[in-house]
């Protein structure tokens, strides 16, 4: 996974006014925590936040007033929930060669047997285990042939080197189903609806 190189500023001004403040600048605040170290209050650019976090797991390389270098991955992200413009981050610290718990986007690939039938996505990220550097953008499951009734386990899915499951191996992650086919109306029903309108 490649890092993505973001300047950011400490924060002291806390509170929604300051937080409103640094969005009309087209900056995000955020927090960087982790390690056990206090939690450091950032303003970073919404531009180049928004680009990397078009990638799940981003790895973060973080320049914080031009003095410290940081490397962190995204823990939580608020948007505003109309306008979808970013609104807070929340940021984990990391080390590289630390192993680090996330979840990993699911993606479907191939066809269903011929009849109709649906995918359900059960877990459409993969909980897994593996090293802040080395974090997989997504994982890919052959649904190739599958009929109603098939699942695939988080078992069943190849995983790249040095990444383990951080899940139960037998945890359903898709299932195909039949296609439901629409009720028709009970014959009847219209005219007895009629009926009970006149009277």
């Amino acid at each position: 996974m490649s890092e993505v190189k973001i300047s950011a500023a400490t924060r002291t001004e806390f509170g929604k006014g300051a937080a409103r403040r640094i969005r009309r600048d087209n900056k995000v605040p955020g927090v960087l925590y982790g390690h056990g170290s206090d939690p450091l209050h950032l303003t970073l650019p919404g531009h180049e936040l928004l680009l990397a976090l078009r990638t799940p797991n981003v790895l973060i390389a973080l320049d914080i007033d031009g003095k410290t270098n940081e490397l962190a991955i995204p823990k939580a992200v608020s948007r505003d929930p109309l306008k979808g413009f970013l609104e807070h981050v929340d940021l984990l610290l990391v080390k590289r060669g630390e192993k680090v718990q996330v979840e990993v986007p699911v993606q479907a690939e191939g066809e269903l047997a011929p009849g109709g039938y649906l995918l359900e996505h059960v877990l459409s990220a993969l909980p897994v285990e593996a090293e802040a550097t080395h974090i997989p953008e997504n994982v890919t499951v052959s649904v190739e042939g599958l009929e109603a009734g098939a699942s695939v386990l988080a078992k069943d899915i190849e995983l790249p080197n040095g990444v383990t499951l951080a899940v139960e191996e037998d945890a359903v992650v898709l299932q195909v189903l039949a296609a439901q086919a629409e009720e028709a109306p009970a014959e009847g029903a219209e005219g007895e609806g009629e009926e009970a309108a006149e009277a």
